[in-house]
C-alpha cells in the first residue's frame, strides 16, 4: 500500500537514518521502536508528507488517504466539538457544494457545443460519481458515536472546543481522523490523554477496523494488544520483526546476543591476524601470507552490535527556598463553565514539604484546580490562598508544544537562563541528554521526550519550593521516568502531581487527592493505600468507576 524506498535523513554530517526501506500493507498493524531521538517521530512524519527526506521516496497509490495524529496540536477555536469532528468530512461538503455549482453553471449556460461546456459536463460527471458512491446518510450519528466512544459526554458535544484541555482536543482531532476512515492511520503517542474507556474504545477500533496503523506508543500494554509488527529504529537503520511488542523483545535480545558473538569472533580473528602480520612482516618466505592478510583487513567490513540505550538522564532539582509552613490552603472552593458544574465546596490544607498526588477522571477538574493556582482561572467561587514566599515551578500538560519550534535546543534554553548560570548552560543540557550537535537542532525536529526534557530544563533554572506538574511523564521512557521520580523524592520542597501513572507515584506522593463528581476529597494515604481502600487494582481504574 505505502513504499518506503532508500529514505535517508540527515541533520549536517548526522545521519538519522540512512537507505531505510519497507513497505506498509494492508491490515498491518506496526509499533515503531526505538529509543528516544532515534527517529520515530521523524519517520512518522516523512510517512504523513508534513517532512521531506534528505534522500529517498515515499509512494502510495492515488486515493491513498492518510490520517496523522502528532503528538503535538496547534488546536484552533471558534467551533464547538461536533463541528469540529465534523470537520473529517469538510473535503465531502466542498464537493457538493462544487457540483452544485457545476449544475448551476450547466442550467444558465446555453453554449451547448463548445469545448468548455463539455469540460463542465466532464468535470461534474466525474465529481458526481465520486460523491454518490460514499454514504453520508449516517455522518451526523458516526460523529456522535465516535466522540461518545473517546469518552465525550453528550451534553459535551455543543460546548466550544476552547473549553477543553489539550487533552480533550487530541481526542476531537483523533475523532476527526477516525471519521475519514482513513487507509494508513499515523498515530503519534495517542494514549497519552486517554482514560482506560476509550483506550479500550480506540484498541477494539483499531483491530476491528481493518485498515493499517502505524503507532508510536510507551504504552506497552496497550502497543502489545494491537499491533502484530515491530520496526525498529535504532544507529541509522531498521530492523522488521513480524511479531507484537513482547515478542520483538525476546527477538531483539537473541539478535543482540548473536550480534555480539558475531563480533567478539571477529575481532579475536583481527587481533590474531595483525599479530601474525606484526611476527612474519620481515620474513621472506611469508611475504605472500603476510600480503594477503593485509589486504583482507583493508577489505573487511567491520561488524557492530546495536547500541543498548545507556544514556542517563542527571537530574537534581535546585535547592528549595523556605515558604510558609502551608502552601497551599483551598476554602469552599468550586468552578463552574457555564451550566456545568467541574467541582464545588472542596476544601484542604497542603502543608510545606508535601507531595500530595490529584487522580480522577478526565474531565473532572484536576487541571481546572491547578489553573486556579496559576492565577490563570479567577473567576471561582470560594478562597484559594497561597503561603508565604511561595514560589511556584509549574509543568503544564502541554508545556512541550508551547516552545517556540523555530528556536534551536540551545536557544530555548538559554533566554530564560539567569544571567549568572549561562556560562554553564551547555553543561546543563548535557545532563539532560543533549549533546554534540543535539544542541543545535531546532524544537521542531525533537522527539515528544526530547521536548519533555527540555520543557524540564526551563524548569530547572528558577529556584522553586512548590512544583506543580501536570502529566509530566506522557512522553518519558521508563529509565527517564525513575530518574524523574528519584529527583522528585530529593526535592526539599512542596509538590503537587496529576498523573494516571500508579507506577510513578508509588513511594513518591503520601496524600491523594481524588476529584469526581463534582467533589475533591482529601484521602491520607500513599498511593497503594489510596487504591486498596477503594479496592481497585491502578488508577484507570477510577475512571472506568467514574
Amino acid at each position: 500500500m505505502i513504499s518506503i524506498d532508500g529514505l535517508t535523513v540527515e541533520f549536517g554530517d548526522r545521519a538519522l537514518f540512512k537507505d531505510i526501506s519497507f513497505q506498509i500493507n494492508e491490515k498491518d498493524r506496526i509499533a515503531l521502536m526505538g529509543k528516544n531521538g532515534a527517529g520515530k517521530s521523524t519517520l512518522l512524519k516523512i510517512l504523513a508528507g508534513e517532512r521531506k527526506p534528505t534522500r529517498g521516496r515515499v509512494t502510495a497509490p492515488k486515493d491513498t488517504v492518510v490520517a496523522y495524529l502528532p503528538q503535538h496540536l496547534m488546536t484552533e477555536d471558534g467551533r464547538t466539538v461536533y463541528e469540529e469532528a465534523a470537520q473529517a468530512f469538510a473535503h465531502l461538503f466542498e464537493m457538493e457544494g462544487r457540483i452544485e455549482e457545476l449544475n448551476r453553471q450547466l442550467s444558465e449556460r446555453t453554449d451547448y457545443e463548445s469545448a468548455e461546456y463539455y469540460k463542465l459536463i466532464e468535470e461534474v460527471s466525474a465529481l458526481s460519481e465520486k460523491f454518490y458512491a460514499i454514504d453520508l446518510t449516517h455522518f451526523e450519528a458516526d460523529v456522535e458515536k465516535t466522540l461518545l466512544g473517546l469518552g465525550f459526554r453528550r451534553e459535551d458535544l455543543q460546548r466550544q472546543t476552547s473549553e477543553f484541555s489539550g487533552g480533550w482536543r487530541m481526542r476531537v482531532e483523533l475523532a476527526k481522523m477516525l471519521l475519514k476512515n482513513p487507509d494508513v492511520l499515523l498515530l503519534d503517542e495517542p494514549t497519552n490523554h486517554l482514560d482506560i474507556d476509550s483506550i479500550q474504545w480506540l484498541e477494539e477500533f483499531l483491530v476491528s477496523n481493518g485498515k493499517a496503523v502505524v503507532v508510536i506508543s510507551h504504552d506497552k500494554a496497550f502497543i502489545d494488544r494491537i499491533t502484530t509488527r515491530t520496526i525498529e529504529v535504532t544507529m541509522g537503520r531498521i530492523y522488521d520483526y513480524k511479531v507484537n511488542y513482547s515478542k520483538y523483545l525476546e527477538l531483539r535480545k537473541e539478535r543482540r546476543a548473536q550480534q555480539q558473538k558475531a563480533y567478539d569472533e571477529q575481532q579475536k580473528m583481527i587481533a590474531e591476524t595483525k599479530e601474525f602480520i606484526e611476527r612474519f612482516k620481515g620474513t621472506y618466505s611469508k611475504t605472500l601470507q603476510v600480503q594477503s592478510r593485509v589486504k583482507m583487513l583493508e577489505k573487511l567490513e567491520i561488524l557492530e552490535v546495536d547500541e543498548e540505550d545507556t544514556s542517563a538522564l542527571r537530574l537534581k532539582f535546585p535547592p528549595a527556598p523556605r515558604s510558609g509552613s502551608y502552601p497551599v490552603i483551598v476554602e469552599d472552593l468550586g468552578k463552574s463553565y457555564g451550566e456545568k458544574r467541574v467541582f464545588e465546596h472542596a476544601g484542604f490544607t497542603i502543608q510545606r514539604g508535601e507531595k500530595v498526588a490529584f487522580v480522577g477522571r478526565n474531565g473532572e477538574g484536576k487541571s481546572t484546580l491547578v489553573k486556579c493556582l496559576m492565577g490563570e482561572i479567577g473567576d471561582y467561587a470560594g478562597r484559594l490562598t497561597l503561603g508565604h514566599n511561595v514560589q511556584i515551578g509549574y509543568f503544564a500538560q502541554n508545556a512541550a508544544s508551547l516552545m517556540d519550534e523555530e528556536l534551536t535546543v540551545f536557544q530555548t534554553v538559554d533566554e530564560v537562563t539567569p544571567a549568572e548560570l549561562k556560562s554553564n548552560t551547555k553543561n546543563l543540557l548535557g545532563a539532560f541528554m543533549f549533546s554534540g550537535d543535539d544542541i543545535d537542532k531546532r524544537v521542531k525536529v525533537l522527539s515528544g521526550g526530547e521536548r519533555t526534557r527540555l520543557a524540564m530544563i526551563r524548569l530547572l533554572l528558577q529556584p522553586v519550593n512548590l512544583l506543580i506538574l501536570d502529566e509530566p511523564t506522557n512522553h518519558l521512557d521508563l529509565k527517564t521516568k525513575e530518574v524523574l521520580k528519584g529527583a522528585l523524592t530529593d526535592f526539599d520542597g512542596t509538590v503537587i502531581m496529576v498523573s494516571h501513572d500508579r507506577d510513578f507515584l508509588n513511594g513518591l506522593v503520601t496524600k491523594v487527592y481524588e476529584f469526581g463528581g463534582g467533589r475533591v476529597k482529601e484521602h491520607l494515604e500513599d498511593i497503594n493505600g489510596f487504591l486498596a481502600k477503594k479496592k481497585m487494582e491502578n488508577l484507570r481504574d477510577i475512571e472506568r468507576k467514574g
